[in-house]
C-alpha cells in the first residue's frame, strides 16, 4: 500500500508491504520502530513480547505520548496487564491492523504530535 503524504523533515511512511516499509529516507524491514527522528528494524517475535524493558530504548532519545501497533492485516491487543504498564510508563497505545497505522501514524505526524509506530 502506497501513501502520498510526505515531509522531507521527519519520517513519513511513503509506503508498507509485506515484509519493508518504505520512510521518506530509507527502507526498513519488518519488524520496525519509527518515530519522527528515528527509524530502526526489531527483533520482536510477537503481541505478547511488548513491554517497557523493549520499547525503553525505542524512545529514550525521541520520547513519544502516543504508540500506535501495527498487527498485520488484522487488529491484535495487548493484553490488560501489558495496557496498563504502557499506561504507567505515560503511554498511550493504539492496536490496528498495519495500514490503518501506516494512515493514523502519517497524519498524527503531520499534526505534529509525539507518535511512534511498531510495525509487526
Amino acid at each position: 500500500m502506497e501513501f502520498t503524504q510526505q515531509n522531507a523533515n521527519t519520517n513519513t511512511i511513503i509506503s508498507v508491504d509485506e515484509s519493508s516499509i518504505t520512510i521518506s529516507h530509507s527502507k526498513l524491514n519488518r519488524p520496525c520502530f519509527v518515530s519522527a527522528n528515528k527509524a530502526s528494524e526489531v527483533s520482536i517475535k510477537n503481541l505478547g513480547d511488548i513491554g517497557i524493558e523493549f520499547l525503553f530504548p525505542l524512545v529514550v532519545k525521541d520520547p513519544i505520548d502516543l504508540l500506535i501497533i501495527g498487527t498485520g492485516n488484522s487488529p491484535k491487543f495487548l493484553s490488560p496487564k501489558q495496557q496498563i504498564e504502557l499506561s504507567e510508563f505515560g503511554l498511550g497505545v493504539e492496536c490496528m491492523n498495519n495500514s490503518s497505522a501506516c494512515s493514523s501514524f502519517n497524519l498524527l505526524l503531520g499534526d505534529l504530535r509525539k507518535v511512534g509506530l511498531l510495525l509487526l
